[in-house]
């Protein structure tokens, strides 16, 4: 069965351009262009993993990240910050919530695609 990826992100291009490199590794791939979504469709699907944008309307990720770590029903799906923030203290604040790595915008997809595998591993391989 493949694994479940929820994308949070609310540019088109990038969403677009995530879902497609997820969908040709075997993913299954759900998106959503807002932070509201990302809390409503994590509760509902309980993906494998989370790629959350920092920047996003209705609820920023970080707001998100908080709400998921705080509910004992998707606190412990790890979750992967993709964002434009690259300032050490919004990559710090995002690890300190709980977020299992940070990527910044521009990315290489396989990069992307590297990281994600790295934390499933690891989540798999955990006790």
């Amino acid at each position: 069965m493949p694994q479940k990826i929820l994308v949070a992100e609310d540019q088109q291009h990038v969403r677009s351009l995530i879902e497609y490199k997820l969908k040709n590794d075997g993913y299954t791939v759900t998106c959503v262009e807002d932070g509201r979504m990302a809390l409503e469709k994590a509760a509902e699907i309980l993906p494998d993993l989370i790629l959350l944008d920092v920047m996003m309307p209705l609820m920023t990720g970080f707001e998100v990240l908080g709400a998921l770590k705080s509910n004992e029903k998707t606190r412990n799906i790890p979750i992967l910050m993709v964002t434009a923030q690259s300032k050490k203290e919004e990559v710090l604040k995002g690890l300190e919530l709980g977020a299992d790595d940070y990527i910044t915008k521009p990315f290489s997809p396989h990069e992307l695609a590297a990281r994600m595998k790295n934390i499933l591993l690891r989540r798999k391989n955990s006790p």
